[in-house]
């Protein structure tokens, strides 16, 4: 019994040996459940987010690719925006037509001026310049229309009995200078028409433009509000044709100024070419009636 009793100290150690050095397989033992679980349940989870991005995707409606030409904008803008660029082509259309006619217009011109400049300067005599001046080839020219008026009076005066190289000669003179300047007011009439429809196309155009385009933001706004999405694909159509607006202003109002420009400087040295003959005309009758014609 004595024996019995010595020995468990030397059991009891030696049990709590054991137990400790198994502990650390218990506890591996005991994790890998766990471990098994988390590892088994971890495919799961890409599984779930492509669901879930499929589902997203099938949620997002489709939106078909913008047709963006020209024709398709137009057709596809509200009423407004299409009254805005309907007028916006209307006055480009009109300018280029205008630019066609002025072109013609100031090209046969100058022609028939030059060689009426030639034939006048052949002249002789008061008589001589008439004859050219009312001669079919240069009917409805400027100079030879100033020209005509200036002679007639002359002739006018001479019929009536006036010393026209008398004492009646500055009168004649000043009335022959009355009657070309009859002709230069409405030479400057005649080559200013359609100026002022250029220069208000030109200032106007990109305000009108504008109008149209400010317009169309504000109805794609709108439709951002109520279709409740920021997607760019839904609302870049509308603005896109709201910025064409203002596109076909500048398209109109640029050619309109280039234009203006060019035909008021045309219309200035014009000017200054009928200036100079009409200097050169008074000082050849005045020459003309000092010789008794």
């Amino acid at each position: 019994m004595l024996e019995h009793k010595k020995s468990n100290p030397l059991i009891a150690l030696l049990g709590a040996a054991a137990l400790l050095m198994s502990a650390p397989a218990m506890a591996v033992a005991a994790t890998a459940p766990t471990s098994v679980a988390a590892s088994a349940a971890a495919p799961e989870a890409p599984a779930a987010a492509d669901a879930a991005t499929e589902e997203s995707s099938a949620s997002t409606p489709h939106m078909p690719a913008a047709n963006v030409d020209f024709v398709s904008m137009f057709m596809g803008a509200t009423v407004v925006v299409k009254l805005v660029m309907g007028l916006l082509m209307v006055l480009s259309l009109i300018s280029w037509i205008l630019l066609i006619m002025k072109l013609m217009d100031f090209s046969s011109l100058n022609r028939v001026t030059t060689n009426f400049l030639e034939a006048y300067r052949g002249a002789r005599s008061i008589a001589d310049i008439n004859r050219i001046a009312v001669s079919d080839e240069f009917a409805g020219n400027p100079l030879a229309d100033m020209a005509a008026v200036a002679t007639e009076e002359i002739q006018l005066s001479k019929q009536a009995g006036l010393s026209i190289s008398g004492e009646h000669r500055d009168a004649v003179l000043h009335r022959a200078e009355a009657s070309v300047a009859a002709v230069q007011t409405g030479l400057a009439k005649r080559l200013s028409g359609g100026l002022s429809f250029l220069a208000s196309t030109g200032s106007t155009s990109p305000f009108i433009g504008l109008f149209g385009t400010v317009y169309g933001i504000m109805n794609s706004f709108i439709g951002i509000a109520q279709s409740h999405t920021t997607n760019l694909a839904v609302v870049a159509p509308g603005i896109a044709e709201a910025l064409m607006a203002t596109g076909l202003g500048l398209i109109a109002a640029i050619p309109a100024v280039v234009m203006y420009n060019i035909f008021n400087t045309s219309i200035t040295n014009y000017g200054t070419r009928s200036e100079q003959f009409v200097s050169e005309l008074m000082n050849s009758l005045s020459r003309q009636l000092d010789k008794g014609a």
